[in-house]
């Protein structure tokens, strides 16, 4: 595996190389306007490294029939995010083809995943096991299809300064991987590709980035993490919180800032600038911003996403600890409102 992992990290980065020199050849260039965090055009799409190394070797597993059908078609159903991105990236694709499109993505991972895992009820005292989990029927195809677009839409939003979106799909991965290496090795090996492809672009992407990743790897990681975090639950109920814990930093800033933007009336659905780590960005700096995520992730969510995983009956009390100094943080940075507000 570690093999392996070497080779789909420097395949990833070899194919970021290429992708932006194509990009500069071609004009593939995100241009700065009111609403960018950088003041330069540079190349996009780059996340398409990602996508080709990723499942690169994950045809490799399949094939050699360490990946069954079931897990091989779920992740296959992330390939339908990269393509409508890889398409906005070149051309813009109107909203309603892209919602559509990540709904048939998630709504065919839930299919193949056999509908959403049976969720943990926390319950301190655990006087009856069997009451501790609800398994939802139909209802998690439902829930399980919000969840997951809403993953995949948030890391897309968060997809804005520098390093940020690669670190947190490392981040999460790698966390994923370390729960699944003594549960369920191959899917720890999933994991720990994908963590694998984003340090290879991670490499060109750290500020100052030469290439940014574009819809094609936002939208596709995005996903894929939330696929990754239900096949994990599958595994044990317990790391579907232990996932969002890990999650936190993105969910917590993407869902404050649009909630902030609805209760003010604004036009939520447009593009805008205006999530907290994009209000620090300009006030600190992308690198303080990236170095910050990092310490947040590795201090905080880390070490609660650890503690609920031993002591499951408090995982509801954990994702809420976890998530309240954050949503501080996003109040703090007028997450929500017009750059000129904050």
């Amino acid at each position: 595996m570690l093999f392996l992992s070497l080779l789909v990290l420097l395949t990833t980065a070899l194919l970021t190389g290429l992708i932006r020199y194509y990009a500069l050849s071609n004009q593939v260039l995100d241009i700065p306007n009111q609403r960018s965090s950088h003041t330069v055009p540079t190349a996009r799409g780059g996340g398409l490294a990602i996508v080709l190394a990723f499942f690169a070797v994950i045809v490799y597993l399949f094939s050699t029939q360490q990946l069954n059908s079931s897990v091989f078609l779920a992740l296959c159903s992330s390939l339908l995010v990269a393509f409508i991105g890889f398409c906005d990236d070149h051309a813009h694709v109107a909203a309603r083809w892209r919602f559509l499109t990540h709904l048939l993505a998630a709504l065919s991972a839930l299919y193949f995943l056999h509908g959403f895992p049976p969720i943990l009820l926390p319950m301190p005292l655990d006087i009856v096991v069997g009451l501790s989990f609800v398994a939802l029927g139909w209802l998690g195809y439902v829930l399980g299809a919000l969840l997951l677009i809403w993953i995949l839409n948030l890391f897309n939003f968060m997809d804005g300064t520098d390093g940020i979106a690669a670190s947190e799909a490392l981040f999460v991965s790698s966390a994923l991987a370390g729960y699944l290496y003594f549960i369920d090795p191959n899917l720890c090996q999933i994991a720990s590709f994908l963590a694998a492809a984003s340090s290879g672009f991670l490499l060109w992407n750290w500020p100052k980035a030469k290439i940014f990743m574009g819809d094609v790897g936002s939208g596709f990681l995005g996903l894929l993490l939330g696929i990754l975090i239900l096949l994990a639950a599958q595994q044990v109920a317990v790391l579907l919180y232990c996932g969002l814990i890990l999650f936190g930093l993105f969910i917590t800033d993407a869902s404050y800032t649009l909630l902030v933007r609805i209760l003010t009336g604004q036009k939520w659905y447009e593009a805008h600038c205006s999530h907290s780590y994009q209000h620090a960005a300009k006030r600190y700096g992308h690198l303080p911003v990236l170095l910050s995520a990092w310490i947040i992730n590795l201090c905080w969510l880390l070490p609660i996403s650890l503690l609920v995983f031993f002591y499951p009956a408090y995982s509801l009390a954990g994702l809420l600890i976890a998530y309240m100094p954050l949503t501080y943080l996003a109040y703090r940075f007028k997450a929500g409102h017009p750059a000129k507000a904050n």
